[in-house]
């Protein structure tokens, strides 16, 4: 038998294999340990919403989609209104980091700076709330409330997301048929709208969306907005009142706002700022594609289910509310620098847009009528 020998040289193959084995085994062992290691945030949040409207659920949707892009890394929990704080409370919980974030609107914080409102309250000037999203994004809105925050001490940064349609003028005992139908009436609105509806003759009461049901069963409201078909069911207004007027003035254009402790925020990594900037805006779309859909049902629901009778707005009573509105501005103004800025900001990137969608967009009432109109009721393609 011949023996085979091994050479020097095999040695030192053999010995290079089994080093180059081991540090592939060492890195496989080592990979499930840097894993590990990988930093993750959770962050305690909460909406201005009750759990069972429409609006928690988009926060939910929201905070699912940051959780998602973000593959776990930061995982947000959105509870509903009132289960830290009030739904008032919520620009306070952020900025001092009680809370690490939360989903609402501008106007609820109408108490600390009214100039907050202008995201939301009032006719924008012939804009649609998409169009005050444009404006906020490039027309130097973003700035003016970052201006804004700083001026009140607030921690916090805020990021507008989620066009809203136009909201009704409210639920009433009975039709609403000239302007001065709202004069000593008892009734709930927020924001801009406060003096807006105070200098058409009611008596204003600012309440969270959860408490304005009960309020109106209790005779304490005799009339009240809130948002939208899909919220202004499932909160039950349909119980309290059979009359719904459609259109109006007083808010237009309103957006939801995502808020976070910027104390928090600032220590987030780069790659996730990036993250929540562009989950906000897919966050913004989605809502609105869902808005419609959602919106539609509950409306003709409210008819057909709910026995609810739904009217126009007088066009009287919408021109009085523009006529109120120039002079609550005005004043506020004059009173307020910050205010006058973002006022004058918003009229010349108003005059432009909303001037160049007039002159585009086909007013699609006449494809409507063409289809689903009398006429075309019967109509088959």
């Amino acid at each position: 038998m011949t023996k085979i020998r091994t050479t020097g040289e095999g040695q030192s193959s053999r010995r290079k294999f089994l080093g180059e084995a081991a540090a592939v085994a060492a890195v496989a062992i080592a990979a499930p340990s840097i894993a590990r290691a990988q930093t993750h945030t959770s962050m305690r949040w909460q909406s201005t919403w009750p759990a069972k409207d429409i609006f928690h659920e988009f926060a939910q949707d929201y905070a699912k989609k940051v959780n998602d892009m973000t593959g776990g890394e930061l995982k947000i929990e959105v509870l509903p209104a009132g289960a830290v704080v009030p739904a008032f409370g919520l620009l306070d919980a952020v900025s001092k980091g009680t809370l690490d974030g939360g989903h609402g609107v501008m106007v609820y914080h109408y108490g600390k700076q009214t100039a907050l409102a202008l995201w939301g309250s009032g006719p924008a000037f012939g804009m649609d709330a998409n169009m005050l999203m444009a404006w906020h994004k490039y027309g130097g809105g973003k700035e003016l409330l970052e201006k804004l925050y700083a001026s009140i001490g607030a921690n916090v940064v805020s990021l507008p997301y989620g066009a809203m349609p136009t909201q009704p003028l409210g639920w009433f005992k009975k039709p609403v048929g000239k302007p001065e139908d709202l004069s000593g009436l008892k009734f709930r609105t927020v924001g801009i709208s406060i003096d807006v509806f105070s200098g058409m003759g009611a008596a204003v009461n600012a309440l969270p969306g959860g408490e304005i049901v009960s309020a109106m069963d209790r005779g304490l409201l005799d009339a009240a907005e809130f948002n939208n078909a899909s919220s202004d069911r499932a909160l039950g207004f349909a119980d309290v009142s059979k009359v719904c007027m459609l259109q109006s003035y007083h808010q237009n254009a309103e957006q939801f706002e995502i808020l976070f402790n910027k104390t928090k925020y600032d220590a987030l990594p780069d790659k996730l700022k990036a993250i929540i900037a562009n989950a906000t805006e897919a966050a913004s779309q989605d809502m609105q594609w869902k808005a419609i859909d959602r919106y539609s049902q509950d409306y003709a629901e409210l008819q057909s289910k709910n026995g609810v009778k739904f009217y126009k707005t007088p066009e009287a009573l919408l021109k009085k509310q523009l006529e109120v509105y120039d002079e609550v501005v005005k004043k506020k103004a004059a009173d307020n620098p910050l205010f006058k800025e973002i006022l004058d900001s918003q009229i010349a990137f108003a005059k432009r847009a909303a001037r160049w969608e007039q002159d585009t967009v086909v007013n699609r009432r006449m494809a409507f009528d063409h289809y689903f109109g009398a006429n075309g009721a019967a109509k088959k393609i």
